[in-house]
């Protein structure tokens, strides 16, 4: 007996095993996390990247369903952890998270295979620190306009500290240099904690500091001369901004996000993005970061890679212009 299959039960078929296939993809995505999620930060336990990494793993964790795990992998300005998640199968099971710079300035700097532009996908920022010119007490200035009368009566002879050559601190000063037209003596420490110790002990003229000078600003140990930002800072609101002073180009703030590999599915990457968003809008989160002079901050994907295209272009030039080498 021959059984002859007609077109609308081909039809039918055809339909129900689509049905079937799309049932099964979207069981998929739905599923996602089926295990734990491994965020790699590319600086050592305790610093603001790493803490800022942890309070979210904890928020993460409860809105996904699955334990969020933080690798640190410190070394070569995050170079180390990017290379590491580039690596990494697309799978939505790995992450990193860094300072934007380790995309906007580490290409210049370093000499290095990998690309963040090109080999990573943003996912979303997750908080951002404003930067602080900060000076000794002892010097005879009230602001950065008095800073930069100062730096120009004295060619070269004013320095300032930096957290190492090429870090964001040393970026927004050296931006400040450029902006005023001062010609003054950089310093690399290895750290922004002894930068800032060397300023306060007078070995040093002034500093752009990430926010943990606030104690001994607060203290009157330290001069707060400006904010070197596009905004005022929250935190210290009558303070002006350098720009308000009249040095307009001098704008830095440090971003942290987080990115995929590439090939992660377009849907793990909104989801991950719409949670880093619900957990930054808690009080309990902005409270915390406020604990390390941060603020919380969610861009969309598509936010955060023109944030990043504008940084990367800015700091290409700056690097190239000033001719700074990492040693």
């Amino acid at each position: 007996m021959t059984i002859r299959i007609t077109r609308p039960l081909c039809a039918a078929a055809a339909f129900a095993a689509g049905l079937a296939l799309f049932g099964t993809a979207a069981q998929a995505q739905t599923a996602w996390p089926a295990k734990p999620v491994r965020i790699v930060v590319g600086f050592a336990p305790g610093g603001s990247t790493d803490v800022m990494a942890r309070i979210l793993a904890q928020q993460l964790t409860e809105s996904l369903g699955q334990p969020v795990v933080i690798d640190n992998k410190p070394g070569a300005s995050g170079n180390i952890a990017a290379a590491e998640v580039i690596r990494a199968a697309p799978d939505g099971q790995t992450f990193l998270i860094a300072p934007t710079s380790v995309e906007t300035a580490n290409p210049s700097l370093f000499k290095s295979s990998i690309l963040p532009s090109r080999d990573l996908t943003p996912v979303g920022t997750i908080g951002r620190t404003q930067m602080y010119l900060v000076a000794k007490p002892q010097l005879a200035v009230r602001d950065a306009r008095d800073l930069v009368a100062l730096a120009r009566s004295q060619p070269g002879k004013l320095s300032y500290a930096s957290a190492g050559t090429g870090t964001p601190p040393h970026l927004a000063c050296e931006m400040f240099k450029v902006a005023s037209g001062t010609y003054i003596t950089h310093i690399p420490y290895r750290g922004a904690a002894p930068a800032l110790q060397d300023v306060m002990s007078g070995q040093a003229d002034f500093v752009c500091d990430p926010g943990i000078a606030f104690p001994h600003i607060r203290a009157g140990k330290v001069k707060l001369l400006g904010i070197v930002s596009a905004k005022r800072s929250p935190f210290f609101p009558d303070v002006p901004t350098v720009g308000e002073l009249g040095f307009k180009e001098a704008d830095l703030d440090i971003w942290f996000g987080l990115w995929a590999p590439n090939g992660v599915a377009p849907e793990i990457v909104a989801r991950l993005n719409r949670e880093l968003g619900k957990a930054m809008a808690q009080a309990a989160v902005k409270s915390r970061y406020a604990d390390l002079g941060a603020e919380t901050a969610a861009m969309s994907p598509a936010e955060f890679k023109a944030l990043l295209a504008d940084e990367g272009q800015r700091l290409t030039t700056l690097i190239r212009e000033q001719k700074i080498v990492v040693e």
